[in-house]
C-alpha cells in the first residue's frame, strides 16, 4: 500500500520541516508549501490525500486557502493548525469545511489520528 501523500501549508519553515520530517519517519510522504498560493498550486499539480494547514499566514490567509481548496476540491480533507486561534477562529473553520482543528503546539500523535481519520475510506495517491 502507498504512503498517504500529505500536504503541508504553513509559514513557519522550521516548524513545517520538522513536522515533514516527523510524518515521513513513520511512513507517510509529506510535502511543504509555505504560503497558501504555494499550497493550492501543488494540490492543482498533484493533490494530496491530506491538507494540513495553517490559520495565520502572510498574505493568502488559512481562511482564504481553505475556502479556495473547497471551491475547487469539496472533497479534499483538511485540517487546520493555529498557535493563536480563538474559539470563533474554530467554528468559521469547521463551517468552511475544515475536518479538524488543532492548536499549537501540536500533538504529533493528535495529528496523527486525525489523519487516519479524515483519509479513511480514501485511495492513497489518487
Amino acid at each position: 500500500m502507498d504512503a498517504l501523500n500529505i500536504l503541508l501549508i504553513d509559514d513557519e519553515e522550521a516548524f513545517v520541516t520538522t513536522l515533514q520530517e516527523r510524518l515521513e519517519m513513520r511512513g507517510f510522504a509529506a510535502r511543504v508549501a509555505l504560503d497558501g498560493q504555494s499550497g493550492l498550486d501543488l494540490i492543482a499539480q498533484d493533490p494530496p490525500d491530506v491538507v494540513v494547514l495553517d490559520l495565520r499566514m502572510p498574505g493568502m490567509s488559512g481562511l482564504e486557502t481553505l475556502r479556495r481548496i473547497r471551491g475547487t476540491w469539496p472533497g479534499l480533507p483538511v485540517i487546520m493548525l493555529s498557535g493563536h486561534g480563538s474559539d470563533q477562529d474554530f467554528e468559521t473553520c469547521l463551517n468552511l469545511g475544515a475536518a479538524r482543528y488543532h492548536k499549537k503546539p501540536l500533538d504529533i500523535e493528535d495529528l496523527l489520528e486525525s489523519i487516519r481519520t479524515v483519509t479513511q475510506g480514501h485511495a492513497p495517491g489518487r
